[in-house]
């Protein structure tokens, strides 16, 4: 089993939890903007707005994967949103995980706040996509890496 270190340093562990989802088939443009957006909320409140993002009530602002993206109205400030379904699911069940961990240690999940996360990109896994007369193409899928870590407010 390998072992995997986080990129956050010198926690308390008696008030903060941890958890990390590897090598997850998402996009990683959507997941580094979903941990962007989601950093330093209260726990609950990150996971009642990704749930609003899978049912597509709620966008996410995209600030830095902008590329031919179109304008839409609907968060003051930010022109670009979109709606990344299946990133928003894993990382919503990331969180339900960091919360059990964090009940697990006795934390009071009323009181968590997301003190961490970030996605990483991960190995690429390579496949080949059949072209005609005999050839085949490369076609690369990029997992990604997403850390999560939470803590207790006073």
């Amino acid at each position: 089993m390998p072992s995997w270190d986080y990129s956050i340093k010198n926690l308390d562990p008696d008030r903060t939890a941890i958890a990390s989802g590897r090598d997850l088939r998402i996009s990683y443009k959507a997941a580094y903007e979903i941990c962007n957006f989601i950093r330093g909320m209260p726990l609950s409140k990150a996971q009642a707005y990704l749930e609003e993002v899978v049912k597509k009530r709620k966008p996410i602002p995209f600030k830095r994967y902008t590329g031919k993206a179109a304008h839409h109205g609907g968060m003051e400030g930010w022109a670009i949103l979109r709606y990344p379904v299946k990133a928003a699911r894993e990382i919503l069940k990331l969180l339900k995980n960091v919360e059990a961990n964090a009940e697990f240690k006795g934390l009071d999940t009323e009181k968590l706040k997301i003190i961490h996360i970030a996605a990483m990109k991960g190995p690429k896994m390579k496949k080949y996509i059949e072209r005609a007369f005999g050839r085949s193409s490369p076609f690369f899928e990029q997992l990604t890496h997403i850390e999560v870590a939470v803590s207790e407010e006073e």
